[in-house]
């Protein structure tokens, strides 16, 4: 089993800004997809933000612009810029890597989730 390593998130005013970080460690071959996933209490996981190994880029529907999701295909980490924030941002989030092709083959990995919390 494979844990990402994630960093930043913490306490933000409204219309502020945070950047997420996340790296797979070990020896990594490829990562098919990188992305984010947010989880706030009573609610499903849903998709942030995620980028393919050809830079495409998937956003969740209330990201609107707000977002920017970067990926390193060398170093095996990903980034994701958070603008204006609202308080309905306000969740734990998980960097996800799929497909991933380590010495012991393709697996699926999570982090293991940081919280952001919007608020004045």
């Amino acid at each position: 089993q494979v844990q990402l390593v994630e960093s930043g998130g913490g306490l933000v005013q409204p219309g502020g800004s945070l950047r997420l970080s996340c790296k797979a460690p070990g020896r990594i071959f490829r990562i098919n997809d990188m992305g984010w996933y947010r989880q706030s209490p009573g609610r499903e996981r849903e998709l942030v933000a995620s980028m393919d190994r050809d830079d495409k880029t998937t956003y969740g529907d209330f990201v609107k612009g707000r977002f920017t999701i970067t990926r390193d295909n060398i170093k095996n980490t990903a980034s994701l810029q958070m603008n204006n924030l609202k308080p309905e941002d306000t969740a734990v989030y998980y960097c996800n890597a799929g497909g991933m092709l380590t010495t012991r083959g393709t697996l699926d990995a999570w982090g293991q989730g940081t919280r952001i919390t919007v608020s004045s």
